[in-house]
């Protein structure tokens, strides 16, 4: 193909993200023995703890996954690059197009490897004589839509005898959406051990939100959580942990089922201190919850609703 006479224009619409990632929400202050102050997102292991000043600050949602746009002669490469220990699904699409076409057409979808990067498609002008421009955008899913359930039976997550659901199945308040539906919200004291309910890697985990309160839109995505991928594909979810050091555990650290992965807490979009437990899988992004067995201290638990 000749090259373009007139460039080829793009503007990324960067990552409408399913589900996000941590980032960093202290900064540390500290002054060395010349005086000189530092700054830095790790405590120095020099200076005595006394003179080290934490400065929490908000900690934004990231992204699970990138897209990374490549000039290659006159076409353009869109990557996806995953930010997880766990596969996710991406879907690519036009905002804007003038004189490109995508191959594969868009919208496209690719699973992309934990860790790992893939090409969604290859851009380039529909008629090579003159220019073009073009504007994308990125959605992704945690999981591989291929993913196939097993029925398997989960240990209770909590480190308890004695145990309350506050809400089950379908449950009223919060557990109408499919992601969600079939979540079980355990009553738990801030700072209950939680325990891996199953054999599994950590694929993703947010340590960094420390309030709670009943604004969906201000607290629906600030819940500190640890996503658990399991050899069948599908991903538990251990959420509304608590805020410093409610989660013990890093990604990619390979778990196994009883092992203690963090504490109960309350952040988020919750009304008291909780552990919301579910199991998900991807349907071709959109993420959906499953029915699960979970056997506790005294046999078998009623999932349906309501208390126990």
């Amino acid at each position: 193909m000749p090259r373009l006479p007139t460039p080829i224009a793009m503007c990324l619409c960067l990552l409408l993200l399913a589900v996000p990632a941590a980032q960093a929400g202290k900064l540390y202050r500290w002054t060395d023995k010349s005086g000189i102050t530092h700054y830095g997102d790790r405590a120095p292991s020099a200076a005595p703890p006394s003179e080290v000043k934490v400065i929490p600050f908000r900690a934004e949602p990231g992204a699970i996954a990138r897209l990374r746009v490549q000039q290659d002669g006159d076409r353009y490469l869109a990557w996806a690059d995953n930010s997880l220990s766990g596969p996710v699904e991406v879907q690519l699409d036009f905002t804007h197009s003038n004189n490109i076409a995508g191959n594969p057409s868009l919208p496209a979808n690719a699973t992309v490897d934990a860790r790992g990067s893939a090409v969604v498609a290859v851009l380039s002008a529909q008629d090579p004589t003159r220019g073009g421009d073009f504007e994308l955008t990125m959605r992704s899913v945690p999981g591989d839509p291929r993913a196939r359930a097993r029925n398997v039976e989960y240990l209770l997550p909590l480190q308890q005898q004695q145990f309350r659901i506050d809400q089950g199945y379908g449950g009223h308040f919060s557990h109408t959406e499919p992601e969600h539906r079939y979540a079980i919200d355990f009553a738990a004291d801030i700072g209950t051990p939680v325990l891996a309910a199953r054999d599994g890697v950590v694929m993703q985990v947010e340590s960094d939100f420390d309030k709670a309160g009943l604004n969906l839109e201000k607290f629906g995505d600030r819940a500190n959580f640890v996503r658990i991928l399991h050899d069948d594909g599908t991903m538990a979810l251990y959420a509304h942990l608590k805020a410093d050091n409610g989660v013990i555990v890093r990604v990619g650290q390979r778990v196994r089922a009883g092992q203690q992965i963090g504490l109960s807490g309350n952040t988020g979009f919750s009304t008291g201190p909780h552990l919301h437990f579910a199991v998900q899988i991807n349907r071709g992004m959109r993420l959906e919850s499953i029915p699960v067995r979970i056997n506790g201290p005294q046999g078998p638990l009623r999932l349906s609703g309501g208390t126990r």
